[in-house]
């Protein structure tokens, strides 16, 4: 990944506390968004709306790269 690029939300290793935490800090809303999709939805099927919500940011991705915002000063 590109070190100017911020990371999406599902580029974070979920079996991670450190991250997860990361990624609760840089998504709030997305994370407990899927906080109540898991509450909701069978493991199986959050697994593959997970990854197909995955693929799709990824595919984005590579069409439109995701670059983290510097401010300029004058």
């Amino acid at each position: 990944m590109n070190k100017n690029a911020m990371k999406s939300f599902y580029d974070f290793n979920t079996n991670s506390p450190s991250e997860r935490q990361e990624r609760y800090r840089q998504y709030p809303e997305l994370s407990r968004f899927h906080i109540a999709l898991r509450e909701e939805m069978s493991e199986e099927e959050y697994q593959l709306f997970y990854q197909s919500e995955k693929e799709a940011v990824r595919r984005t991705n590579l069409i439109i790269p995701q670059r983290a915002l510097k401010w300029k000063t004058a």
